[in-house]
């Protein structure tokens, strides 16, 4: 063989390797938040995410358990800070200097791959009136300058997650989409720091929401499956809300000067509870129609190719407010203990695993003593006690466990506190209405269940393979496939010299 051919061929062996590292970078990305009674450790969770295949994670706030869980992980990180630090963080950049230090510079000298520092979460929804309108781009800024002089400027990026409503179209044509007016300027002004420093826009699109919010939404048009009334803009006829509302964003940055300008999709899914459109099938179908544009790597009419995508979410939080409603405490594809909600296919013959080495409570429930009588003066309170404390938010109208008779109703509640509390001695006494039980309950309905909750105490002392084990293991495997393509490949080589 002529010595320029066997170079050739080597240099293919390398970009096939190249190729190969690229692809175990690409692939999902997912919301993990931790507004829960009782968390899954973050090894566990960690596991979790790789064994799905979720392998850039999106977190609200620096939580140092968290974030050492991710230490070596292979996980790309969009690490967020809560809107109340953005005054702080705009007063003085000494602020922001801190903040990198501690929960930036400190993570990622320790094998935490963040790359991204989302700023603020949603700062310019309406219903914060202007409460943070001032200090977000300050907070931007400085966290920028502190990145900078951590020399983190070109590893770490700022970007700012901003809800749907900050742009607009007054005909509900994408072509005609704009900014909000009363925070145009301000968006413009973001929008072109964020481009200066090479960094992205994130949004954040929730086609539930639109349902939720009016109820005469045309329900197709939510999700991916096409609608008997597109929205036609010109020549294109918009058959989904989502691709409908991303176009009136690229629409609103380039008719600002901003056409290429990178955009994240920060939030995107479907709640499985807390309302009558929150519910299994609708999150499966819209998730499942979610996940096939990603596999597939289909864009938007605007732009043919995808954004990256953080699906919200990972797991569910019983301890998340519930102020925009029940549905809030649903998100998750999988339940409260990683256990998985609904298949989804993730392509490559993969569907979703549950997650290993989670520890329960002991096998009982608290329920309605069966001499209790459903008339008695003390139960409505005795509810409205459990309730207060506990997530009763799948008892609701229109949610799984909504429309249960009275006793299964009250049993459902007191076990909902009682697990929450830990099966604690006296959780499970509601003026003597109340009895443990090591049968099991039921109430009829399949996806309503009578929880136990997670064991804390064991769940922290579980079997905790060290990351960087895990890590090595992961790199180990990586390695012995590259070996492999690289031996078979030199014996063509050889065959072929």
């Amino acid at each position: 063989m002529e010595p320029h051919n066997s170079s050739f061929l080597w240099a293919l062996i390398i970009i096939f390797m190249l190729n190969m590292n690229i692809s175990s970078v690409q692939g999902l990305g997912v919301n993990w938040g931790t507004r829960a009674t009782h968390p899954l450790s973050p090894n566990v969770v960690v596991k979790l995410m790789k064994d799905n295949g979720f392998n850039k994670v999106k977190l609200f706030e620096a939580e140092p358990w968290v974030l050492d869980a991710l230490r070596n992980s292979g996980i790309q990180v969009m690490l967020g800070i809560p809107n109340d630090f953005l005054a702080p963080l705009a007063s003085r950049v000494s602020v922001a200097e801190n903040w990198v230090s501690k929960n930036i510079s400190a993570y990622v000298s320790r094998g935490v791959d963040i790359r991204y520092v989302a700023v603020g979460n949603e700062p310019f929804l309406t219903t914060y009136k202007d409460m943070f309108t001032n200090a977000t781009l300050p907070a931007v800024q400085n966290i920028q300058a502190a990145l900078i002089k951590a020399g983190l400027g070109r590893q770490v990026k700022v970007t700012v997650p901003l809800n749907a409503d900050v742009y607009q179209s007054d005909s509900g044509v994408p072509s005609e989409g704009n900014f909000r007016p009363d925070i145009h300027d301000l968006m413009i002004s973001i929008v072109k720091f964020l481009s200066d420093n090479g960094a992205p826009l994130t949004i954040n699109i929730y086609p539930f929401l639109s349902l939720y919010a009016d109820p005469h939404f045309p329900i197709d048009f939510a999700f991916f499956a096409g609608t008997n009334a597109p929205v036609v803009d010109g020549s294109v006829s918009y058959t989904n809300v989502f691709d409908a509302n991303y176009d009136t964003l690229v629409w609103s940055l380039e008719k600002n000067g901003f056409s290429s300008m990178p955009i994240i999709v920060g939030e995107i899914g479907w709640p499985t509870d807390g309302d009558v459109n929150a519910n299994i099938q609708y999150a499966r179908k819209f998730n499942q129609g979610l996940f096939n544009r990603i596999i597939q790597g289909q864009g938007t009419p605007k732009r043919k190719t995808p954004p990256d995508v953080y699906l919200f979410g990972l797991i569910d939080e019983d301890a998340k407010s519930i102020q925009p409603g029940n549905f809030e405490r649903h998100w998750g594809v999988f339940n409260y203990d990683g256990t998985v909600k609904y298949k989804l296919d993730l392509g490559s013959n993969r569907t979703l695993v549950p997650a290993k080495g989670v520890q329960y409570l002991p096998r009982q429930w608290c329920v309605l003593a069966p001499d209790a009588s459903e008339n008695d003066p003390n139960l409505a309170d005795s509810i409205n006690y459990a309730c207060t404390y506990a997530d009763c938010t799948n008892l609701g109208y229109g949610s799984t466990c909504g429309g249960l008779d009275a006793r299964s109703n009250a049993s459902y509640a007191f076990n909902k506190y009682f697990q929450m509390s830990n099966q604690q001695k006296g959780s499970c006494n509601f003026n003597n209405l109340s009895v443990i039980t090591r049968t099991e309950p039921t109430t009829g309905k399949a996806n309503c269940k009578y929880e136990i909750m997670i064991d804390l105490g064991k769940h922290e002392k579980a079997r905790r393979t060290p990351t960087s084990s895990v890590a090595a293991g992961w790199r180990l495997q990586n390695f012995s496939c590259d070996v492999m393509v690289v031996f078979l490949l030199s014996m063509i080589i050889g065959r072929v010299a």
